[in-house]
């Protein structure tokens, strides 16, 4: 077992030695625990904790990743758990319906319905899975779903915020802040990772009314759920597939493009397509948040 003689920074933490130590006399006296179970009495004992007091069980199962990988300890094999994309049987529910076709102001008002309770998110992530290009995929770590809605509470399309990816070279340059840095408040940005205008609805400036819409809305529902209100937030554009004129026309920055790879891919191991890289400011001085860590941006 590797002995620790300094601090180390993980999934945005700093674990001491003593904390290293104790983590591994942990794993060796529970050796029958889970991993799951394994994180849950971490957190309790280290007091790690979301501001909204629940236990950051997912970061603290990646750190204890990354330290069996350093070969503090091994941990116990995984279980049987099915991540990512999820099997989504398609219902009458999300048939496909008559066109609308018009402008946003024949449909107003259009809003935003935030997704709460088994059923609407079952709905959501069918139509998700139906008719958007990259289909359903299971959110990673914090994340709020949208119906998009016009003024009758006709569904338009749908939107998801989920975490923000880990390092990009063009967004981090021009954030301008350290490795460091970034590990502690990367969850200030968040990636709107799916935007869906149904195909039957042809409504001229939906999709820009969407995203100035979400901007308004995701502080304070974010902060309702998770304790804390994001500064910053990012997507990543097809360019093959489309211009990203919405985000243009909603006064998104348009930073560059992505090196084609996975969300957290750091090894280099998994390609994807090559995405253009949009970020939208919630406050102007975003930079000190993320440089400082900043809590009055309300």
């Amino acid at each position: 077992m590797k002995e620790m003689e300094s601090s180390i920074w993980l999934c945005g933490r700093e674990f001491s030695a003593r904390e290293i130590r104790d983590i591994q006399e942990t794993v060796k006296l529970f050796p029958k625990l889970s991993r799951y179970e394994l994180a849950q009495t971490i957190c309790e004992h280290l007091c790690w904790v979301t501001p909204t007091g629940r236990y950051k069980r997912h970061s603290c199962a990646q750190a204890l990743e990354k330290l069996e990988a350093m070969g503090h300890f091994e941990l116990p094999a995984k279980q049987g758990v099915r991540r990512g994309r999820e099997e989504i049987r398609l219902g009458a529910g999300t048939d496909p319906a008559p066109p609308l076709v018009g402008s946003v102001r024949d449909f107003a008002p259009i809003g935003l319905q935030a997704v709460q309770g088994r059923q609407p998110i079952r709905l959501w992530n069918e139509y998700v899975e139906r008719y958007h290009p990259l289909g359903y995929k299971r959110p990673f770590g914090a994340h709020q779903r949208y119906f998009i809605v016009d003024g009758t509470g006709r569904r338009l399309g749908g939107l998801l915020f989920a975490a923000s990816a880990w390092a990009l070279v063009e967004r981090d340059r021009w954030i301008g802040w350290t490795p460091r840095q970034r590990a502690q408040r990367l969850n200030w940005v968040v990636n709107n990772s799916r935007f869906l205008i149904l195909p039957w609805v042809r409504i001229r400036n939906l999709a820009s009314k969407v995203l100035s819409l979400a901007a308004q809305r995701i502080q304070p529902d974010w902060q309702q759920r998770y304790g804390y209100r994001p500064v910053l937030l990012e997507s990543f554009v097809d360019a093959q597939r489309y211009a990203g004129t919405c985000y243009q026309a909603a006064n998104w920055i348009r930073l560059g493009v992505t090196a084609g790879r996975g969300r957290m891919d750091r090894r280099h191991r998994y390609l994807s397509t090559p995405r253009v890289i949009f970020v939208y400011p919630l406050v102007t001085d975003f930079r000190s948040h993320l440089w400082t860590g900043r809590k009055d941006h309300r």
